[in-house]
């Protein structure tokens, strides 16, 4: 038997990687992830910039309003982080007309200040083109601060109390739980934030191995070759190669997939760029991590939700493989894996809405639950909702789902393989179960 498994599944594995399908989608996949880590590199190459200073032109008719607005745009890139665009404020007697005839100006603002009886002030901003959203509220609050001191002036309010009134308040963080640091509530909001982009792959592999598995099963029914196996290996033997090769395939392409992200962080720090995408910092996140209380929890962390995906791979593929057994053509198995596609998008918009749900032991009861959990149980163990013991409750629940497919389901692939008929397919499987 074990040589006939090895067989098979090497046979298996190799119809999957000799093809020109997995050459093109890996270098496919290649040209984004390295592309995607160092958009802001290629963007900039082709004229843009993520870190460009917005200038704009200030035409005050006021000849008062300029240097305080001046003083509140210095308070306001002091509030904003480090990688987000300020503004560059520039005082001009010139028209509209004559700043925008400059070519150089194409991507200027024009902000003209005039006084208002009514509300002290009236301003226009005047561009080129769009203006995105971010930046028309930043600059709307330096302008609305601007008024507001105008304001006070105007009631003849000391410059002192100007001053305190002016000056950004300092917001110190104090938490009374003395279990928790106010050094990891960012690492918490970063990582609630992080980890459902990370297990997005996690995602994406295991509905593409569902797929995988059906297809191949179809495929040698519907030309017949299943005959011919089955003649030679028994059906658990031929449900057992299907899982090693799908699962040493997809554990393939994982490792594929961080060699690409490997090779694009080598890239950008060799052209010497940080690690950022619009104010994305991961420098800054990676280290904010490894000086909190979380960097020593992923020794554990990361083993377990490893352990927890690779058995996850192994269900996923036994289900997808006693299903695919009942059907005819694949058009038959894309219907039957649609409960398999529905529980597995639950659980990953679960992972995202995490956080929301702190406290809840409904969250806490479903990162029990075979087939999610290795989604939604490192997502809630990193945020602190669940600890190291469920965490082992999960593997072990799911171990139990393993052995059940393997001992109920097996009867029902034994009858499925060979069987051609589309007609009351929940039918045979319910009587091959009591069988």
């Amino acid at each position: 038997m074990t040589n006939k498994l090895k067989f098979l599944t090497k046979i298996s594995l190799k119809r999957k990687i000799n093809t020109k399908w997995f050459i093109i989608a890996n270098v496919i996949f290649a040209i984004l992830i390295i592309g995607l880590l160092n958009m802001d590199a290629i963007i900039n190459f082709f004229g843009g910039d993520f870190d460009e200073t917005q200038i704009v032109y200030v035409n005050d008719s006021t000849n008062k309003t300029y240097d305080i607005l001046k003083m509140q745009n210095d308070n306001y890139k002091n509030l904003i982080d480090e990688n987000e665009n300020a503004f560059e404020l520039k005082r001009t007697n010139k028209t509209v007309e004559k700043i925008f005839k400059d070519k150089k100006n194409k991507k200027a603002w024009y902000l003209t200040i005039e006084t208002d009886d009514k509300n002290y002030l009236k301003a226009t901003l005047t561009s080129e083109g769009y203006i995105n959203t971010t930046s028309y509220a930043g600059i709307s609050t330096i302008i609305n601060n601007t008024k507001t001191i105008i304001a006070m002036e105007e009631s003849n309010v000391s410059k002192e109390e100007l001053s305190k009134i002016s000056s950004p308040v300092t917001l110190e963080r104090e938490i009374l739980d003395e279990s928790k640091k106010s050094e990891d509530e960012n690492v918490q909001m970063i990582m609630s934030t992080l980890f459902p982009l990370l297990i997005l792959p996690f995602f994406a592999l295991t509905i593409f191995l569902v797929q995988m598995v059906g297809a191949e099963i179809n495929d040698e029914k519907t030309t017949r070759g299943m005959e011919i196996i089955i003649s030679n290996v028994s059906p658990k033997t031929h449900l057992f190669s299907k899982v090693l090769a799908s699962n040493l395939f997809v554990l393939l392409q994982a490792a594929l997939l961080i060699i690409y992200a490997i090779i694009g962080f080598t890239i950008r720090n060799s052209i010497g760029n940080s690690i950022s995408t619009s104010g994305f910092d991961i420098s800054q996140i990676i280290d904010s991590i490894v000086q909190s209380d979380i960097a020593s929890n992923l020794a554990y962390i990361i083993p377990l939700a490893l352990i927890l995906m690779i058995l996850t791979f192994i269900a996923y593929a036994l289900l997808a493989g006693i299903l695919a057994s009942m059907t005819t053509n694949i058009e038959d198995f894309q219907q039957m894996q649609m409960p398999i596609v529905i529980i597995s998008l639950i659980g990953y918009y679960l992972a995202m809405m995490a956080g929301m749900f702190e406290g809840s032991i409904f969250i806490k009861v479903l990162s029990f639950i075979p087939f999610i959990s290795a989604i939604l149980a490192p997502s809630l163990l990193v945020l602190g909702q669940i600890g190291i013991t469920e965490i082992i409750l999960a593997i072990i629940l799911l171990i139990i789902t393993i052995w059940a497919l393997l001992k109920y389901g097996m009867r029902i692939y034994k009858v499925g393989i060979l069987n051609y008929s589309s007609k009351n397919l929940w039918k045979k499987m319910f009587k091959a179960l009591k069988g």
